[in-house]
């Protein structure tokens, strides 16, 4: 959807960030300590998986979102915002992708996307992605994203793990964007509407449209990273400051391949029985 690219996200790299990232633990640095937002669980399971973490990776973009204009009675896209939003994360995500890059990772794991209002101007945004740098154990490579750099995941340490033992792998946190104008209504039908039970098709057909774009889009950068599908797929929908009618559906999820060229049911283990003993 970006109709611009990050020319070489190395140089947009701090020197603070590069001076950290030598610090961390590797094949050269044995004595070194790894950093990591896992929860203890999920630093067990990845590493029952086969990785080992090696450090925190973060991408920030601070963004200034453009002027948007629209018809007041017209249900359309906003596609300056649209490409304002999702260019934003880009960066922010190549950035994160960057550092693992620099610290020698496979993938990251546990990804969020994070975006927070800045005091000095409401006009702008910053967006931050966070992960888990890892590194397999054995067959690296194999891990790899379509590009040949680290694959990236929003899955939890645990849904990693089941994936893994499932013969599927993650390869690329795929998303699709779309900020849309949900026309007014005008006076004579909101009238004409009082105080009965109607379907309001306008507001219907705009929200139903704006989120299959988004929903498509995420689906297409799926294809182009050469998925079989995408899982853990959430929607998020909210505005940003905009007008009372104006709304980003924000689709995302992990697109995964099969470990090897065929995956049949049988070959998938059986689920685990397990009782909470929470209140």
């Amino acid at each position: 959807m970006s109709e611009t690219t990050t020319q070489n996200p190395a140089m947009q790299l701090p020197t603070t960030a590069r001076e950290r990232l030598q610090g961390l633990r590797s094949a050269a640095h044995p004595t070194a300590v790894f950093t990591s937002d896992l929860s203890v669980n999920e630093f067990l399971l990845v590493r029952k998986a086969g990785f080992e973490p090696i450090g925190l990776c973060v991408g920030s973009s601070i963004y200034h979102v453009g002027i948007q204009y629209g018809s007041w009675t017209k249900n359309q896209e906003l596609e300056v915002l649209s490409q304002a939003m999702y260019h934003a994360r880009e960066l922010a995500m190549s950035r994160m992708r960057e550092e693992a890059r620099g610290m020698g990772a496979d993938g990251i794991v546990g990804v969020r996307l994070e975006i927070k209002h800045v005091e000095w101007d409401s006009d702008v945004l910053e967006f931050v992605a966070i992960g888990t740098g890892v590194v397999h154990n054995h067959d690296r490579e194999g891990f790899r994203a379509h590009d040949g750099g680290p694959f990236t995941s929003d899955l939890s340490g645990q849904d990693f793990y089941t994936l893994l033992n499932s013969g599927y792998r993650p390869i690329e946190l795929v998303m699709g964007s779309c900020v849309f104008h949900v026309a007014h209504r005008g006076m004579l039908k909101s009238l004409g509407q009082a105080g009965r039970n109607v379907e309001l098709e306008q507001f219907t057909q705009a929200i139903y449209s704006a989120r299959e774009l988004a929903i498509e889009r995420m689906q297409v950068e799926a294809q182009t990273a050469k998925a079989e599908g995408v899982i853990g797929t959430i929607i998020h929908e909210k505005s940003y400051r905009w007008e009372s009618h104006v709304i980003e559906f924000f689709a995302i999820g992990t697109a995964v391949a099969p470990l090897h060229r065929e995956i049949e049911a049988k070959d998938i283990p059986a689920p685990t029985l397990v009782l909470s003993v929470n209140d």
